[in-house]
């Protein structure tokens, strides 16, 4: 386009002797066509050139970098440092902690709201501090380390004010039941701001354990730079996880205030396993390898294949880390567990890239789509996990060249450049490149959400008027306004389109306009990875051409997880039809399907995946990751089955293994 506009634009500034041309002779005529043509391929050759060298598809991947870590400044809590560049912010939440008696000021707001919930702040730092240990040389050549390495420091200084015992971790501060009853600005907080604990009496085996992966994690971060410190995070790190060890439990049980907004659905197994994990990466002590290795089936961390990874589900994380330490060589004794980690991993490669048994759906614009509310913190951190394994695949003996460390999919190898031009197009897609041209970074590009549901952002910053804005006054007079938000909240990512490509632009319209900074940690190793990859040779790399409406179409309606096909599954899904009946020229059947343990150890936590069902299913009960037995069958014994039935015209439908632990 840019050739095109600017050829135009020649030819309507040009001289009338040029303007005339066509009035000469044939010969005079073809040899100005040819030198129109010779300059059109010129223009469109520079502007392939420029395009490449800013980037592919012509986006500045280092400013939207700087733009996403300039986003975590607006979300700090506490007292803000004299470098605060988001200068429309100030202190607040100066008694966090006051009346427990422990000093809970800093950290982070998650979202749009004045909470501090532990468990999402834990997942970001972890996030921020993976991108900065993968792609830090990277963050380097943009400018833009050291700011990375304060964003993980405002988070790791606040936890370890937050962990003031051993076998305590302070979880929540402020209760997301009054603070969603108003809309005020940081600053002039009047919400409780009572802090929620977890202990022995009160465990939190996942808020423990996903807070000791962070530890460790950022540990790694400040290890050349600040000795000292990174040392002491470790002391934490190892604290925590023995702790969330020891004393197990759902944290949502211990601080039921957390339950409605950062609910523990998929249970603790997957954090102690991230926790082991990380701190394997940190020390390189070997019990944290055979923790990771011992507990895969126990804990979910070989049964689980699942292509969502956020703040709630860490397994793809695990594994892609598990299959890291076999790649590397560092798997010792334990190469064949984590082997099954590994298939895990690229289970989940497979899936996100369209190449699996069951791949993630896509809107018709090309981003894939999980679910209505918030769908972009899954685009963010599946593109991330699918960079750091296309590299740790690339990095394999052997694997140099285009074809070398592909990834084996059931429907054909996926190339490391072939994941990371899809990673690319997730990219591109969120900063404009979709069906409304807008870009779903705050600041970033000509068109992105002005009307942010942020509370701070929403209401005149106190620095231009600091008159006491109460929570009456910030629904009645700056929540329903249809003007942009007074402050723009730079570099945020906010929820994002739904499965038809559409954006609702409303202050209101939370599912879409609130962002979150588990959006945006992930994505600031992706960025970073692709605003250093100029001159690498992924500028080159494309994707196929779209697929058909008819293919996308389709395309959705694939479940979500893996199906049980393997011979080596332990669970075994067998279905038949027991009854048929036609009624109104339609044919119904009664399908009922048997699942059976064949293992010679218990399964608990069951849960299977059905797609393609068109009737009514009794037998299961819905879950946040499929369904699951009644709550009558907690586990299926050695040789134990369930059975369910559903009723349906036509063909069957789906029914897969989405995860179990093997006890």
């Amino acid at each position: 386009m840019l050739a095109l506009s600017s050829l135009q634009a020649n030819q309507a500034t040009s001289s009338p002797a040029h303007s005339l041309w066509f009035t000469h002779s044939p010969t005079h005529w073809c040899i100005a066509m040819a030198k129109n043509v010779i300059a059109l391929l010129g223009l469109l050759a520079f502007a392939s050139v420029a395009r490449m060298a800013s980037g592919a598809g012509g986006h500045d991947y280092a400013m939207a970098l700087k733009k996403s870590i300039l986003y975590f400044e607006a979300q700090r809590s506490g007292v803000l440092p004299p470098n605060q560049r988001v200068t429309w912010r100030e202190n607040s939440g100066l008694f966090d902690g006051k009346a427990n008696g422990v000093d809970l000021v800093g950290g982070y707001y998650d979202a749009g709201d004045n909470v501090k919930f532990g468990l999402p702040m834990a997942f970001t730092v972890t996030m921020m501090s993976w991108s900065i240990l993968e792609y830090g040389k990277q963050m380097a050549a943009a400018g833009e380390l050291r700011n990375a390495m304060d964003a993980v420091k405002w988070g790791t200084d606040y936890f370890i004010k937050a962990h003031p015992e051993p076998d305590v971790l302070y979880g929540e501060v402020g209760d997301g039941d009054t603070d969603h009853s108003c809309w005020q600005r940081p600053e002039d907080m009047s919400t409780s701001r009572q802090a929620f604990r977890i202990d022995p009496q009160n465990p939190g085996s996942d808020l423990a354990g996903e807070t000791a992966a962070a530890m460790a994690a950022a540990s790694l971060v400040f290890r050349s730079t600040y000795p000292g410190y990174a040392n002491l995070l470790l002391e934490h790190s190892k604290q925590l996880f023995q702790f969330a060890d020891k004393y197990r439990g759902k944290y949502d049980a211990s601080i039921p205030v957390a339950r409605n907004y950062y609910g523990s659905f998929s249970g603790y197994g997957d954090e102690l396993l991230w926790a082991a994990a990380w701190l394997y990466e940190a020390t390189e002590e070997g019990c944290y390898l055979e923790y990771l290795a011992r507990n895969g089936d126990a804990l979910g961390g070989t049964g689980w294949s699942i292509n969502q990874f956020g703040w709630d589900v860490k397994y793809p994380g695990v594994q892609v880390l598990a299959a890291k330490f076999l790649l590397q060589g560092r798997a010792g004794a334990h190469a064949a567990t984590l082997q099954r980690y590994r298939q895990n991993a690229e289970f989940f490669v497979c899936s996100c890239v369209g190449k699996g048994a069951v791949n993630v759906p896509r809107t018709p614009g090309g981003m894939m789509y999980h679910q209505r509310w918030n769908n972009l913190q899954f685009v963010t951190s599946a593109s991330f996990l699918l960079t750091v394994y296309a590299d740790y695949a690339t990095a394999l003996p052997g694997s140099s060249g285009r074809g070398g460390g592909a990834v084996r999919c059931p429907a054909g190898a996926a190339r490391p450049f072939e994941i990371l031009a899809f990673v690319r197009s997730q990219v591109n897609y969120i900063l404009g490149d979709n069906p409304r041209g807008t870009s779903y970074m705050v600041g970033y590009g000509g068109s992105f959400p002005r009307q942010v549901h942020h509370r701070g952002a929403s209401i005149v910053s106190v620095r231009r008027d600091p008159s006491f804005v109460s929570c009456q006054d910030g629904y009645a007079s700056w929540y329903p306004r249809q003007a942009g938000n007074p402050n723009v909240l730079e570099g945020a990512i906010v929820g994002g389109p739904d499965e038809y490509d559409d954006f609702a632009d409303e202050r209101n319209n939370y599912e879409q306009t609130e962002a979150a900074t588990y959006n945006s940690a992930p994505l600031l190793g992706v960025l970073a990875r692709l605003a250093g990859a100029c001159g690498t040779g992924m500028e080159e790399y494309q994707l196929p051409p779209p697929e058909t409406a008819d293919n996308q179409t389709s395309h959705r309606r694939l479940p979500h997880h893996a199906p049980s096909t393997s011979s080596s599954s332990p669970v075994q899904i067998e279905q038949n039809v027991t009854r048929t009946w036609a009624r109104r020229r339609t044919t119904y059947y009664r399908y009922s399907v048997t699942v059976t343990n064949r293992s010679r150890k218990t399964v608990r936590e069951l849960h299977l995946g059905v797609s393609e069902l068109r009737g009514r299913l009794w037998g299961l009960d819905k879950a946040r990751y499929g369904y699951v037995p009644p709550k009558w069958l907690p586990a299926l014994r050695a040789g134990q089955s369930l059975r369910f039935v559903y009723v349906q015209p036509g063909t069957p439908a789906n029914v897969w293994v989405t995860g179990y632990k093997l006890v």
